[in-house]
Formats: structure tokens, C-alpha cells, sequence
């Protein structure tokens, strides 16, 4: 897998994933949603920027 996730948008990723994650460790469970952000930010690939086209630069 080649990486399309820049590094800004990987730290926006991370630090939202982590967020998110600590709303669902305070008993909402909707906020485990934020494992895939997570999981995108520290392995570099997003599957829907791939389907799109997108590149780490944000370009098409």
C-alpha cells in the first residue's frame, strides 16, 4: 500500500481518533467511531482517498 494520507492530515487524524476515543471511554459508545481515524492517521492510507484518486499533496 502505497501512503496518501499526508503528515498534516495524518495529525489531524490521530489526534481526532484519540479524541473520539476518549468521548466513548466516558460511556458513549458512538465515540468509537474514532478508531478509524485513528487507524488511517498511524498506518498512512485511506481506502476513499484511494477510490477517489487523492494523493498526500490533497490533489486529484
Amino acid at each position: 500500500m502505497k501512503k496518501n494520507v499526508g503528515t498534516v492530515d495524518r495529525c489531524v487524524r490521530i489526534i481526532a481518533g484519540l479524541a473520539l476515543l476518549g468521548v466513548a471511554y466516558n460511556g458513549k459508545t458512538w465515540g468509537l467511531i474514532g478508531i478509524v481515524p485513528l487507524l488511517t492517521g498511524i498506518i498512512g492510507w485511506c481506502p476513499p482517498y484511494q477510490l477517489l484518486g487523492i494523493n498526500k499533496e490533497g490533489k486529484l
